[in-house]
């Protein structure tokens, strides 16, 4: 191999104890002079970067880190101090490799760019490019590695509580908006309580004396249908005006509601009462004309079916006005209740339910409004009725019968108008009237109900998820020459801006030292959970303590309070405001409720305590199904100059979620529970009538006997009772 040229300019044996030094000024000196050579490029080589001369510039001394210091000997070629030199000899290069030009030993000091020399070959340019590109590339590539590292994003990572943030809202078909209620006199709670409660006495003894004469007029008929032995003086004729005489009495008993039925014509409008009056009709005048006009031997009026469906249709409309009178009371309990609606992409594009305080304007006339169920029937009872007459005439007259057009009328519309007509929403409204009366809620009717999604949010702010009482001051602690009023008062002050729950405590407090509120200037709510703002040219923060770290505020030692209030002036801790947190036993069966039942909690809670992390490390609520909006959006949401809907779901007579999530909850299990009893009404209804039809024109006259008409209509009655029996299980 080539030696090294320090070899070939340090000849001879060097004398022990003599040392030789070289400065680097005559190492650049023995560099200059010698001119180096232009070096050779090829097709397939990229040339070494030549150093000029004015990069070459010794670097001033005063200046460390920029002069590389050469070894003092090595056996390549420098002898030791004291050696002698060695006469000059010529070196014999080998052959086959050449001598590395002398500028190649140079070291290029950091920050330098070398200038490339001019080449005639273009792909070698364009390579050399290239590769000083990617080589600049190379090292700004990591220049920002660790950036996240830094201290504040360390800081705010571990201090700032998570937040959702709302989606862009989606294109999608634009829903229709709720029918406002129809324009009804808005009465007061108070005054409907006492129309409701007008005539409800004689309303249940009066569906008692027809339930009574119903039972009494099945068994009648079903003796006499299957071969009971009966007096002699009752003959076939006396039997038959024995059920036509029950009925008119029932009929009398039930006026109310079958005129109620009539009226509705008026409006051009037809619902199960409707069709029952049509029924009880046709039953009647067959009942009286059977003997002479159509004789069937053997075979009884469906007076007895007719009995039932107009003490069925009773206990309905009492149960709702019992409901409503309920309902109406317990709205009328709170002299200043809160109100609780829906309101439409409220949150990240879902409608919300919102509870906020105002009167109870528009209950009495939403209390007045038709319910689901009549709502449904409105529709489907006008198609029945039509069915049931075209099909009779077809039945009788159609098939060269006329006489027995009025037994035809009375069996469909007697299978038409179902039993469980007035039972799919009395039933289920009434039992979850009394469950919300003891919690102090009231649904506002059926409008309150109807939503306009199928999936909702709850917004929970401070005073529901811990009403008045559930938080508690345990003691105060004051740093430094800060004076008590003044740390209690700016403390103070700046909980009544942000309008948290924690503004009672601190009002009681500053009561019971003795001190005023102050003005803020520039106050302002901090992600991290803080406030802040300028009370008599100071700057004070208020929060906790992973808002404190945030802040820079210096905290004591050994500091083991886990919820508190910290105070700080000025960039110095003042105080501490310990706090107990006790949650109420309602809140987690609350929550689960809203959960279940697809209603998702959004915490637009202002205190800066209650964080996800709390509420799930302490108190072990399902926080991963709820969502906790931004600081700005909670402010914005709990805000009382939110806009709301004019249509309410329930008025709120107390605190707390409990109220709160029942009413929301059973406002949605109710309307599922309506909607799906009416069309299983709807649905046995048109069934009765398509084999009431088929039956008559056969002419089967036993095949449909009153008896085995009531056990189909008993039949379709259980889905509704089981149903109406499930709307307040939860």
């Amino acid at each position: 191999m080539a030696k090294d040229r320090d070899d070939e300019l340090n000849q001879g044996t060097p004398d022990a104890g003599e040392e030789q030094e070289f400065t680097l000024e005559e190492i650049l000196e023995e560099f200059r002079e010698k001119p180096a050579p232009k070096p050779r490029v090829t097709g397939d080589t990229i040339p070494f970067p030549i150093i000029p001369k004015s990069a070459r510039t010794a670097p001033p001394r005063g200046k460390p880190g920029r002069v590389v210091n050469f070894p003092k000997a090595s056996r390549a070629g420098l002898e030791q101090p004291g050696d002698a030199k060695a006469p000059e000899e010529p070196r014999q290069k080998p052959p086959s490799f050449a001598a590395p030009p002398p500028e190649e030993k140079i070291v290029a000091f950091p920050g330098e760019e070398p200038e490339q020399p001019a080449s005639d070959n273009p792909i070698a340019e364009k390579l050399n490019r290239l590769v000083r590109k990617a080589d600049e590339y190379a090292g700004h590539m990591f220049e920002e590695e660790g950036s996240e590292q830094a201290e504040e994003v360390l800081r705010a990572e571990r201090y700032i509580p998570g937040t959702d943030q709302e989606e862009e809202p989606r294109p999608s078909r634009e829903r229709r908006r709720r029918a406002p209620p129809p324009l009804a006199p808005d009465l007061a709670p108070a005054e409907l309580v006492r129309r409701y409660q007008k005539g409800m006495k004689g309303l249940q003894v009066r569906t008692t004396l027809a339930f009574l004469l119903s039972i009494a007029a099945l068994a009648f008929t079903a003796a006499v249908q299957m071969g009971a032995p009966v007096p002699e003086e009752l003959t076939a004729e006396l039997q038959v005006l024995l059920l036509a005489l029950a009925l008119a009495l029932v009929m009398l008993l039930g006026m109310d509601v079958l005129m109620r039925g009539l009226f509705r014509l008026l409006r051009f409008q037809m619902g199960m009462d409707t069709l029952l009056c049509f029924a009880c009709a046709a039953v009647l005048t067959d009942a009286l004309t059977m003997r002479g006009l159509d004789p069937r031997d053997g075979q009884m009026p469906y007076c007895a079916l007719s009995c039932l469906g107009v003490s069925m249709l009773m206990r309905g409309a009492w149960l709702k006005r019992r409901g409503q009178r309920i309902s109406c009371r317990t709205a009328a309990s709170a002299a200043h209740p809160y109100l609780v609606t829906l309101d439409e992409q409220a949150w990240n594009g879902r409608d919300i339910y919102a509870k906020w305080s105002g009167d109870t304007v528009g209950f009495g006339r939403q209390m007045q409004a038709a319910d689901g169920a009549e709502r449904i029937f409105y529709v489907a009872c006008p198609l029945l009725f039509i069915a049931c007459v075209m099909l009779s005439l077809v039945a009788s007259v159609g098939l060269e019968a006329p006489e027995r057009i009025l037994w035809c009328l009375s069996a469909t519309l007697s299978a038409a108008a179902c039993l469980s007509a007035g039972l799919c929403y009395g039933v289920p409204w009434y039992k979850l009237s009394m469950r919300l009366s003891k919690s102090g809620a009231a649904i506002a009717g059926w409008d309150g109900v109807t939503a306009t999604g199928s999936s909702c949010g709850i917004l929970l702010t401070d005073a529901d998820l811990f009403p008045p009482g559930c938080v508690r001051l345990n003691g105060i602690k004051v740093f430094g020459d800060f004076p008590v009023d003044k740390v209690v008062s700016d403390t103070a002050t700046l909980i009544r801006d942000s309008g948290c729950g924690l503004e009672k405590i601190f009002h009681d407090l500053l009561r019971a030292q003795g001190c005023v509120y102050r003005r803020t200037v520039d106050f302002e709510f901090h992600e991290g959970g803080g406030l802040s703002g300028e009370i008599r040219g100071e700057q004070v923060l208020v929060g906790s303590a992973s808002f404190m770290h945030l802040m820079e505020v210096a905290l004591p030692q050994g500091l083991s309070v886990k919820n508190a209030v910290f105070c700080a002036i000025d960039g110095e801790l003042a105080g501490v405001f310990a706090l107990r947190y006790t949650l109420h036993d309602l809140i987690e069966p609350s929550l689960n409720a809203l959960i279940r039942n697809r209603v998702t909690p959004v915490l637009a809670t202002r205190d800066f305590n209650l964080i996800p992390s709390l509420l799930q490390q302490r108190f072990k609520l399902p926080v991963e199904k709820m969502e906790f909006p931004s600081v700005q959006r909670r402010v914005e949401l709990s805000g009382e100059e939110l806009s709301h809907s004019l249509i309410l779901t329930a008025v709120l007579c107390r605190e707390g979620v409990g109220p709160y999530s029942e009413a929301v909850v059973g406002a949605a299990r109710l309307r599922r529970a309506v909607r799906t009893a009416a069309v299983l009404a709807c649905i046995g209804a048109a069934v009765g009538v398509l084999l009431a039809f088929y039956i008559t024109s056969k002419g089967a006259y036993a095949s449909l006997s009153p008896m085995n008409l009531a056990v189909f209509q008993l039949m379709w009655l259980v889905p509704t009772l089981l149903i109406s029996g499930w709307v307040n299980k939860y």
